[in-house]
């Protein structure tokens, strides 16, 4: 058995990539054909050495992860699911698909172009449909990267729980890639994040403020967090197939089952490279709170839940350019300017935690990338420009596309 990893001991990520037409772009319901191809036989998940492969909700979506945690979150492992990446898409060829990169389908109608998973797991996924309806985008159209960052105990829990409520606020700033829905822009950088918010109108309570209300163990957690959803989605929900902690819809949420949390706010990047090093700066900046290098558990605790979700609002319409204002989320975060852009604030983390010259080239270019011209959704925006034709989206997204396979940067 393996021991047990205490805090940033190891990390864990998965990343989730859509299924296209290898011409038009359109979704291509083909994940069970990949893996059915790659394994021999009808499965939902498999592993290929350091990279493990699995379904998701829906049938155009398919979910590359570490195979277990990993040490360090360095350009080996962003190489693993680059490689991987070359083979779904090679698969995917046999289909006429291909693999496209980014948090939504910038043309897709879900109305029209859902088709949910039909195999393993197909009652948990019906009962969501029963339930809320997935044929929407907030459901069927949304990829994301999860962070997932291990504790032991309560007193690691709370450090780590308490470190993470703030960054989720910044990390639309690092990560936003999803500037378009059917078609057009939506005036937010993360309609991922705008869509996913509405996810749970019905229940509220699985959702909350997205932000995780501030708790101090697993105990505190259970009674304010997960026993709430629960009771509410029991009504709908006789069978009890969907009150499990994997339920909680937070930006971020504890899987007491593998004792770590995950981050659900990351936009997929246009190559795993971008996606590694953002967790990577994320992990850091989390680390940097959780040991209390700029302000006291406490001052992290007590930073108001209400406050820290407008801040993500900003963030998801404005991405790097959002203006972060409150004096003890600044302070937090070891700043003494009374305002910044999430930009400024995220150079300034990665000049203090993560410096250029601690990172490989391929990382660093990739940083470099996203602090210098912007998310990669205010990038995409630019090389569409004016021309918001179906075939200049079309266009800018086959390149995006090649990136994933390249390992390289979308630059507009």
């Amino acid at each position: 058995m393996n021991s047990p990893l205490h805090l940033f001991e190891g990390y864990g990520i998965e990343l989730e990539y859509m299924l296209v037409d290898r011409q038009t772009l359109a979704v291509a319901p083909v994940c069970d054909r990949i893996l059915a191809a790659e394994a021999g036989e009808e499965v939902s998940e498999l592993e290929r050495g350091p990279i493990a492969w699995s379904n998701e909700l829906a049938a155009h979506v398919i979910e590359l992860k570490t195979n277990g945690p990993v040490p360090r979150l360095e350009a080996a492992v962003a190489r693993a699911f680059i490689e991987n990446l070359r083979r779904v898409d090679a698969l995917a060829a046999e289909h006429g698909a291909r693999v496209l990169p980014t948090a939504m389908h910038p043309t897709m109608d879900p109305a029209r172009d859902t088709t949910l998973w039909s195999h393993d797991g197909q009652p948990i996924y019906r009962a969501y449909d029963r339930i809320f309806g997935c044929q929407g985008h907030g459901w069927s159209n949304l990829q994301s990267c999860h962070l997932n960052l291990p504790f032991q105990g309560d007193d690691e829990f709370h450090r780590l729980h308490a470190a993470i409520r703030p960054v989720l606020s910044l990390l639309p700033g690092l990560a936003a890639s999803s500037p378009f829905v059917e078609g057009k822009p939506t005036g937010a950088l993360d309609s991922r994040l705008q869509v996913y918010a509405g996810n749970q109108r019905k229940l509220p309570s699985i959702i909350g403020q997205v932000i995780p209300e501030p708790v101090r163990s697993e105990a505190d957690y259970r009674e304010t967090i997960l026993a709430p959803m629960f009771r509410d989605i029991a009504p709908l929900d006789p069978e009890g197939l969907l009150q499990h902690e994997w339920l909680n819809s937070r930006g971020a949420i504890a899987r007491f089952e593998r004792d770590a949390i995950e981050i659900r706010l990351l936009d997929v990047q246009e190559t795993p490279l971008a996606d590694l090093v953002i967790a990577r700066l994320c992990a850091e900046t989390v680390r940097a709170l959780a040991e209390e290098r700029w302000v006291k558990l406490d001052e992290l605790d007590a930073l108001p839940t209400a406050v820290l979700r407008e801040g993500l609002d900003r963030a998801i319409v404005q991405g790097d350019q959002a203006m972060v204002e409150h004096e003890g989320l600044l302070r937090a975060l070891g700043c003494t300017e009374q305002r910044l852009t999430v930009q400024e604030l995220w150079t300034h983390l990665t000049e203090t935690l993560l410096p250029y010259p601690a990172l490989d080239p391929a990382a660093r270019a990739a940083l470099s990338t996203i602090l210098g011209r912007g998310t990669l959704a205010s990038r995409i925006l630019r090389a569409v420009g004016s021309r918001l034709t179906p075939a200049r989206i079309t266009e800018v997204y086959r390149a995006v596309a090649d990136c994933a396979l390249e390992g390289r940067s979308f630059t507009a």
